[in-house]
């Protein structure tokens, strides 16, 4: 896939953090209730940690008790794309950012209304802009 936001291994390695590398870049998770969003309250809009794309507002955050940010729905639904993961033994989906092919973590269908679904994110694939 073709992708807006483009950058070698290296060019990635120089400006993410090695977590941010792992988990956006080689499809890594964090450990559940160890990312600096999990459980934040603050208000404003998710961003994409490689591109900056709006990728989740706050207003659709839920705390699901898993351990990692949960959203409803995306902010901007051509910023997220899915597809299939059989990894692991299990059949999943799996959510990317669509600009530049961040791994940003896995969608299910046992979310709250307004979607039924949720948008399980990893914090270290994150950048919370918040609101003033």
């Amino acid at each position: 896939m073709k992708y807006k936001v483009f950058k070698n291994d290296e060019e990635w390695k120089k400006i993410l953090s090695p977590e941010q590398y792992k988990v956006t870049r080689q499809k890594g998770t964090e450990p559940a209730f160890t990312g600096a969003y999990h459980a934040c309250k603050d208000q404003g809009v998710y961003k994409c940690i490689c591109c900056g794309a709006e990728l989740f507002n706050s207003d659709t955050k839920f705390d699901s008790g898993t351990g990692w940010p949960s959203f409803h729905s995306p902010m901007k639904s051509e910023n997220v794309a899915e597809e299939e993961d059989v990894s692991f033994f299990m059949k999943r989906t799996e959510v990317h950012c669509s600009q530049c092919g961040a791994h940003l973590g896995h969608v299910f269908p046992d979310g709250p209304n307004p979607t039924g679904l949720r948008y399980c994110i990893n914090s270290a694939s994150l950048k919370l802009e918040k609101k003033e």
